[in-house]
């Protein structure tokens, strides 16, 4: 059996399309919904949500999907990205090196979290969001503050170099000699490079004198251009720029229109009081550290 007959037979599934009038009835109400499924094995999980997410009654859902653990979630997400033709898939994790240790953060995890409440707060397309309950613990920026704090440069602006350096700074960017990870940017002669906290890869401002003359999106291990942009916005970092503002947690940060698939709620809500209690510890420690 290929994948197109798979596909076929969950097309056809009679207790899919129930599910599917469910949350349809229940958006047109106003009422809550909830179903429990059981007995999926493999790629099933994926592609029930494939069939939901085409499924013209509830295409304009989002969905956020809650796994056990980090490797669950990145392995759903692949099988998620080949299966779907979901322009706005994100891979939510959490932003630290270490799941009880809160002081060291993971670049790159920064990165994908800023990329996904970018987009999101954007609109636009629905979007598919794989997570787990360690991601979910760490409330999020509000999205009202985020957008009001994006740097957006386009070609041909005159810029004040310096003063748009001192704030990137004031950002949470640091400035290196070449930029190779999320939060950081070099100056050389007429070239301006970025790595914004929420694109995959960085940015190369080309300037004649302060005037924007060509913004590329380049790699970073070989510094060769890849394509020519017309405009691009440059995001701070939203796990630690936005200490002193109110944070929400994920679920809020989202709109109405979302679907909330979980795993396994006893697992997920046992993994958010084990987090609770490291970070309780976490601070303690930490207290005790500068009292030392």
């Amino acid at each position: 059996m290929n994948e197109q007959s798979l596909f076929d037979r969950y097309d056809t599934s009679p207790l899919l399309k129930k599910i599917v009038d469910g949350i349809a009835m229940s958006d047109a109400e106003k009422k809550p919904f909830q179903v429990h499924l059981q007995n999926l094995n493999g790629s099933a999980p994926a592609f029930v949500l494939k069939y939901i997410f085409n499924h013209p009654q509830t295409a304009s859902f989002n969905h956020v999907i809650v796994l056990n653990d980090a490797e669950e979630a990145a392995y759903f997400y692949n099988t998620v990205e080949s299966i779907t033709e979901a322009l706005d898939l994100f891979y939510f994790p959490s932003s630290f090196k270490s799941p009880h240790n809160f002081s060291v953060l993971n670049p790159s995890h920064v990165m994908l979290r800023t990329e996904a409440l970018t987009k999101i707060s954007m609109g636009g397309n629905k979007k598919i969001i794989v997570t787990y309950p360690e991601a979910l613990f760490e409330k999020v920026v509000m999205a009202k503050t985020l957008q009001q704090n994006i740097i957006q440069i386009k070609t041909n602006d005159v810029l004040d170099v310096n003063g748009l350096m001192q704030q990137m700074v004031d950002y949470g960017f640091e400035r290196t000699d070449f930029v190779y990870e999320p939060g950081q940017f070099a100056l050389r002669g007429g070239i301006l490079d970025i790595y914004s906290f929420g694109n995959e890869k960085p940015y190369r401002i080309e300037l004649f004198g302060e005037e924007v003359d060509s913004i590329r999106l380049f790699d970073p291990a070989s510094q060769l251009s890849e394509r020519k942009l017309l405009q691009v916005n440059i995001i701070p970092n939203v796990t630690t720029q936005f200490e002193d503002t109110v944070k929400i947690p994920l679920l809020d940060f989202l709109s109405g229109d979302t679907i909330v698939w979980l795993k396994d709620w006893d697992v997920i809500k046992q993994k958010g009081l084990d987090q609770y209690e490291s970070l309780q510890t976490f601070i303690t420690h930490h207290a005790a550290m500068n009292k030392a």
